[in-house]
């Protein structure tokens, strides 16, 4: 089993910085992919995978977050951080801490990040 607790969240204004946090517990928490998924506001409540890192610190994006988004992790802290610059209204979402374990996905209870024009 994997736990995985958020913070950080809140609301900034558009153009401003927000670094989202994600403490795990578990088993080889280290060896696992994490990452970012968001859920965004409005009909659908559509789901976009924001970054991952792997363990051994490869990171992929998505195309809205390139260039403004750092994910990165602290193996001896059991965390990873989503540092977002440049905000835009349209990044106000809830964002989800991730964590796949081989074939199984963990998931944290979400955490509000609201970004006002």
């Amino acid at each position: 089993q994997v736990q995985l607790v958020e913070s950080g969240g809140g609301t900034v204004q558009s153009g401003g910085s927000l670094t989202v946090s994600c403490v795990g517990s578990g088993s080889n928490f280290e060896r696992n992919t994490l990452g970012w998924y968001r859920v965004l506001p409005g009909p659908g409540q559509s789901r976009e995978l924001v970054a991952t890192i792997t363990s051994g610190g490869a990171t992929t994006y998505a195309n809205s977050a390139k260039d403004r988004f750092t994910i990165s992790r602290d193996y001896a802290k059991s965390e990873i951080y989503l540092k977002m610059d440049n905000l835009k209204p349209e990044d106000s979402a809830v964002y989800y801490c991730y964590c796949k374990k081989g074939i199984l996905n963990f998931w944290g209870q979400g955490i509000q990040v609201t970004v006002s024009s």
